[in-house]
């Protein structure tokens, strides 16, 4: 009998993270579904139920901004399965702005769960995956990994830390058999952007010099929001990079992803940034 393999998925109560967590088990896997907060669990077991996955699913409870929640994590997956083969980091915060106005705590709170979450995770996983000689690391990035727009600097930073940790990461640890992925998807209708457009629509300040062309920023993402593509896409994928023997580094998905990563890297930034602060200005 062949024994099952074992995912684990961060930030699995709602968006990419539940519907990740139902795809791999419908592929076969036992996963690992993390969270902060285990009341917030209820949309994904009813899912579960409905898919008749139930049984092979777990949730576990998991604040990746708390490094005690985080040390437990290897030695409690050693006695429960004894491997771990898919790690995804998928739990992440959309904190925005203009630079000057963000708080420090919006700043760090991007940073300890977008970038340092991934990281020390990672790092308590990696030994369970280096002893085995195999696995696969995915980290959910993003287009705004990759290329930055104006009034998401603290979510850009912590997804371009993101993204150069994967790079050296990935040299890292192949040797080993681990393969790391970056997962780069643009708009999707998940709750991250609707949380995130209230959070800087509560915290902008009625004075502000900003105030026009952050409101032109978040129209604009409610736009690409409303027109975007479901989440169980990106879901698909990470289940299909998961069987792939030699996955790439990156795959950057959802409308206009790929485009905007073309654009930046084959356009003069001149050119580039005279566009993007045109539309941000408009009267």
């Amino acid at each position: 009998m062949v024994e099952r393999q074992v995912a684990l998925v961060t930030g699995a109560s709602s968006g990419f993270g539940l519907l990740t967590v139902i795809e791999l088990a419908k592929a076969g896997y036992q996963v690992i579904a993390t969270m902060r907060n285990l009341d917030k669990q209820g949309p994904l077991l009813e899912q579960a139920e409905k898919e008749q996955v139930r049984n092979q699913i777990v949730v576990w409870p998991l604040d990746v901004t708390d490094r005690a929640h985080i040390i437990r994590i290897p030695q409690k997956i050693s006695e429960t399965f004894q491997r771990l083969d898919v790690l995804v980091n998928n739990a992440g915060v959309s904190m925005g702005g203009f630079s000057e106005e963000i708080s420090e705590q919006d700043w760090r709170t991007s940073m300890e769960t977008n970038f340092f979450g991934v990281v020390f995770l990672t790092q308590a996983c990696l030994p369970i995956m280096r002893q085995q000689q195999r696995g696969k690391i995915i980290n959910i990035s993003s287009v705004g990994g990759v290329v930055a727009f104006p009034g998401y600097s603290p979510y850009s930073a912590s997804k371009f830390a993101l993204e150069g940790f994967s790079e050296s990461l990935r040299l890292e640890v192949a040797v080993y058999g681990i393969d790391v992925v970056l997962v780069e998807p643009g708009a999707y209708r998940t709750e991250i952007w609707s949380k995130g457009f209230s959070h800087i629509e509560h915290t902008s300040q009625a004075d502000s010099p900003f105030r026009q062309p952050m409101q032109a920023v978040v129209s604009f993402g409610k736009l690409l929001t409303r027109q975007a593509d479901q989440p169980i896409a990106v879901a698909k994928k990470i289940v299909l990079i998961t069987q792939k023997r030699k996955p790439r580094l990156r795959y950057a998905m959802g409308k206009g992803a790929a485009l905007a990563i073309a654009l930046k890297s084959l356009l003069p930034w001149k050119i580039f940034e005279a566009v993007i602060i045109k539309q941000i200005h408009k009267k």
